[in-house]
């Protein structure tokens, strides 16, 4: 089946929703992502309704014939203006949540009780967590608000699908490491077949002495205009970034480390396959890789992925752990982010009152290079990604540059395995099937490359200042951490 959109072209329908279907939020994301279910997706625009609290891009959805309301979801007012949306049938609805300061837990858990589809990008909070003083730090980690997904999930089993963190990262970064996973068993010559079950993935990873994982992002768009003085760019949610830049920072923490950082601290509940540092991640640097700008000193953001892939790749047996890989994300944004980051780092990480997200308009040139780097391995270090270029971004959808599209690809991608499979209740993107969601995102990502590298956290450091190095083994975190 084929979808003709945008003066006749033809691209692969890959499912059909007759019900009602709200859009929630219609930022950066959701204007990018609107596209693609036109493209890809069959269904009623007639019941389509997007909610947003502002307006500016209202013309886009008044060309295309869609609702839209305009208010802010909250706390107080989400079950009354979404159930009569939700309800007005046939069939099932669906909620597709691409906003910020909006509770997934309380709106999956909605989405429960009015038997609607859900599927968001981020496990995201009502406004306030992120800054309560009341709060401990470990209260207020990405750590305790995928516990309270996971929380739902026990209490309210089952039922229709509802797709949690499907974005790039978290999301389309868990796909890259099962295929990263294949892709070194197949050059080290280790039989193995595609697993089928979550213990037969983490008993290959542990097969192949896979140590750790980067979710290693390079960003390398740059403006046309420079960055002026006080005003926070990014090439995504500004809001977003500067929430989970002052989290915690926060990591897998895997069965080879030695030793934790003086600052590290575990939670006191949960699956443990995680540890927070006492600082935010906004401030804390780490060394990696990636294939184009090669070693760099990245930013250890705190993300949804660094704890869900390293629980969902533990080893237990008889209640106890025997293999976790260590896993935390290493992001350098763009230039202007950067700048940002510093500026809102020297008024004592209080965030700009202005902002601006760059767009395809604004952007001249550069790319976003985002993988996994699986290392500690027989080949030392492999990494996986999308190196998707704002030129080809411009070729293949409207309304974003290159890493929206990563993003609003793998919301597409999570919907359409999520029609597939209607009824699995609350899952995370690590427990979807990677291969298809993939076969569905890909012609959205530019160059997917793997590359082996040589490169380790000790290259270039040779005693021109006294360090503490553990030269026995590289891949321990306290050669990664930056001091």
């Amino acid at each position: 089946m084929h979808a003709m959109t945008e003066a006749g072209t033809a691209w692969p329908l890959h499912a059909r929703f007759d019900g009602p279907m709200v859009m929630i939020g219609f930022g950066s994301i959701g204007r990018g992502t609107l596209p693609l279910l036109e493209r890809h997706i069959a269904f009623d625009r007639k019941k389509f309704v997007v909610i947003a609290p502002d307006d500016d891009d209202r013309r886009l959805l008044d060309d295309r014939q869609i609702r839209f309301l305009h208010t802010a979801i909250n706390r107080d007012n989400y079950r009354e203006v979404l159930t009569p949306l939700l309800k007005g049938g046939p069939g099932r609805g669906m909620i597709v949540n691409v906003s910020v300061d909006t509770s997934s837990v309380d709106l999956m858990d909605f989405a429960k009780d009015v038997d609607a589809f859900y599927i968001d990008t981020v496990v995201e909070p009502w406004p306030g967590l992120y800054t309560d003083r009341s709060l401990s730090i470990s209260a207020r980690s990405n750590y305790a608000l995928r516990e309270a997904l996971l929380a739902l999930r026990r209490r309210r089993p089952g039922g229709v699908t509802a797709v949690s963190c499907c974005g790039a990262n978290p999301g389309m970064v868990s796909w890259f490491v099962k295929q990263a996973l294949l892709d070194i068993a197949a050059a080290t010559g280790t039989k193995a077949d595609v697993p089928k079950t979550r213990d037969g993935w983490a008993r290959l990873m542990q097969r192949l002495s896979i140590k750790g994982i980067h979710i290693a992002e390079r960003d390398t768009q740059r403006a046309r205009e420079p960055k002026p003085h006080g005003v926070f760019v990014n090439t995504w949610s500004v809001e977003g970034f500067c929430a989970e830049g002052l989290q915690p920072s926060e990591l897998g923490w895997g069965t080879h480390e030695k030793k934790m950082p003086a600052n590290a601290r575990r939670h006191d509940f949960g699956c443990d396959a995680a540890i927070y540092l006492t600082q935010p991640g906004a401030g804390t640097r780490v060394r990696s890789w990636t294939p184009s700008t090669q070693a760099q000193h990245a930013f250890m953001i705190t993300h949804n992925e660094a704890i869900s892939i390293a629980d969902y790749f533990t080893l237990r047996e008889n209640g106890e752990v025997l293999y976790r890989p260590t896993c935390h994300y290493a992001y350098h944004p763009c230039d202007d982010a950067v700048l940002s980051l510093h500026e809102m780092a020297g008024a004592a990480w209080q965030p700009q009152q202005d902002w601006q997200i760059l767009d395809e308009r604004d952007i001249v040139d550069g790319m976003d290079e985002l993988g996994v780097l699986l290392y500690g391995h027989a080949k030392n270090a492999y990494w996986y990604g999308s190196q998707l270029s704002i030129e080809e971004t411009r070729r293949l959808a409207p309304y974003q540059n290159a890493t929206g599209l990563q993003v609003t690809s793998a919301v597409l991608a999570g919907i359409v395995w999520m029609l597939e499979h209607p009824d699995r209740g609350i899952v995370e993107a690590d427990e979807m099937d990677f291969s298809r969601c993939l076969e569905v995102q890909r012609p959205y990502l530019g160059p997917v490359i793997g590359r082996y590298t040589n490169w380790t956290p000790l290259e270039g450091r040779d005693g021109l200042f006294p360090e503490a190095i553990d030269r026995d083994d590289p891949w321990q975190f306290s050669n990664v951490l930056v001091r």
